[in-house]
């Protein structure tokens, strides 16, 4: 552009000191002169556009540098973001190794538990079976009479033999009359077929204070009373006195009220409780599985 502008000043300059010329060199000088005017203006214009089109380009540069390095910024935090999420990973793997190692760690002990416990549960059917057994032989033996005044029955695994003591003693004494004989051989018997069983022999008694030289109060005829029985069933009936025991509950186990004759007769009874020897369950307990589930 500034190359045609030197040269129509040069025409501009020559027109001013050449002084006349032809009408034909005017022409053609008028003629060049407007066709570099033309020129001029067609550059001018294209200079125009090629600033408006440099500048949207150093627009869309500096938009595109933005983008990249917006670009750049998400890559850093997707790879940060990949770090954590391979680290969360490489962690839950790691404990799903552990949590395998703990489960099957769980289903043994819990294999041991109820091997334990299924054990307990066939003893205690075992148990429970002799019990009704027990009962069943014990009440067929009895007499229609010696039933009236002897109750059997099975309480949480226990066989209790309730005796009255006008049945089994002299009135106001611990010694067992002769009537008592031919019921306790009965109860003796069943004793002696079931060896695995201990035999618990209680004595109860009414709230009536007791006055006799040789017995102080309810507690010392309670014990007295059982410890007859006891005597009883070692000596004339042939009970191994290991598996026997004696105990007084004087006045304090009633099952009945004191404030009536017939409530003071019920309370005054002897028991005799059969019970599963409790080795058989402590041989269980001793081999309880411990927490790795071995037995111990």
């Amino acid at each position: 552009m500034k190359r045609y502008v030197f040269v129509l000043s040069l025409l501009v300059i020559g027109l001013t000191f050449t002084g006349c010329v032809s009408k034909q060199q005017f022409t053609s000088l008028q003629s060049n002169y407007n066709k570099l005017k033309a020129d001029n203006t067609d550059l001018m214009k294209s200079y125009q556009d090629a600033q408006i089109r440099l500048a949207e380009s150093g627009t869309k540069v500096k938009s595109l540098e933005d983008r990249l390095a917006e670009a750049l910024r998400n890559n850093q935090e997707l790879r940060a973001s990949y770090a954590a999420l391979q680290g969360s990973l490489d962690k839950s793997l790691s404990q799903n190794s552990q949590g395998n190692i703990n489960i099957s760690k769980l289903v043994d002990e819990i294999n041991a538990s109820n091997k334990f416990i299924k054990q307990l549960v066939e003893t205690k059917s075992k148990s429970d079976s002799l019990n009704m057994v027990i009962t069943a032989n014990l009440t067929r033996s009895l007499s229609t009479d010696e039933l009236k005044e002897v109750d059997v029955k099975v309480l949480k695994g226990v066989v209790y033999i309730s005796l009255a003591d006008n049945m089994l003693y002299k009135s106001g004494s611990y010694e067992i009359n002769e009537r008592a004989g031919e019921t306790l051989s009965k109860i003796a018997k069943i004793i002696k077929d079931y060896k695995d069983y201990d035999v618990l022999i209680e004595g109860n008694t009414d709230n009536v204070p007791i006055s006799r030289p040789n017995i102080r109060n309810n507690w010392d005829l309670s014990s007295l009373r059982a410890s007859s029985v006891v005597q009883a069933l070692q000596n004339q009936y042939g009970v191994d006195p290991k598996r026997l025991t004696a105990a007084g509950r004087g006045e304090y186990n009633p099952i009945a009220t004191n404030s009536t004759e017939i409530g003071k007769q019920r309370n005054r009874r002897t028991q005799i409780i059969i019970t599963p020897k409790l080795d058989q369950f402590m041989d269980l307990l001793d081999k309880a599985p411990d927490s790795d589930g071995n037995n111990k």
